[in-house]
């Protein structure tokens, strides 16, 4: 390219251009726009209605740092307090009741205990129902409140009452079908041995 070849070819473009320029605008305009300021709006609504209702959860299950409602977590297990209901099953190692009320279990059918040993075979149950108390384990006992005395106990070849008196009231007595061996058998008084 020679010199005269340039010098025409910079003044062509550094002359004014007759035409109009044509300007394209940057951004978001017109329908765009107002649906993506929709869409930011229905965000923010919904940030703040999600933020009120974990508040209002929190706040009606009565949620702390220790537990949520009449349950909290204490270093020797969880306590709980109040009435509560389980659904399903309830695995515990011990329950206790505190030391002036009782432990009350209810159930519209029956109540029932289960043990198990290690392997998850069941070894014990215990079921309270409507017509009658059942226990299923191999020695059954029942002890006096002190001294743990045993004052009944049964398995599969005998039973064994350990109270120091055994007094049968029913209007028939009692009836053996073999022997009875006992050191001392006596009617109440003014009544009649038979």
């Amino acid at each position: 390219m020679t010199r005269e070849q340039y010098i025409l070819a910079t003044q062509q473009n550094s002359l004014p251009r007759t035409e109009h320029p044509q300007f394209y605008p940057v951004g978001i305009y017109g329908w765009r726009k107002r649906c993506l300021y929709f869409f930011v709006l229905l965000l923010l609504v919904t940030m703040i209605v999600n933020l009120a209702m974990t508040i209002w959860i929190l706040k009606v299950m009565n949620f702390t740092v220790d537990g949520m409602g009449n349950l909290r977590v204490t270093k020797k297990g969880i306590r709980l307090e109040g009435i509560s209901e389980f659904l399903l099953p309830l695995y515990v190692k011990e329950i206790h009741s505190r030391k002036d009320s009782p432990l009350v279990l209810q159930s519209d059918r029956n109540v029932t205990v289960n043990a198990r040993n290690h392997m998850g075979q069941l070894t014990g149950q215990l079921t309270v129902g409507a017509d009658a108390v059942e226990a299923q384990c191999k020695r059954f006992e029942v002890r006096a409140s002190e001294g743990g005395r045993v004052l009944f106990s049964a398995d599969e070849d005998e039973i064994v009452i350990g109270a120091d008196r055994l007094k049968v009231t029913g209007t028939e007595g009692a009836v053996f079908g073999h022997s009875v061996e006992t050191p001392h058998i006596r009617a109440e008084p003014s009544q009649d041995l038979k």
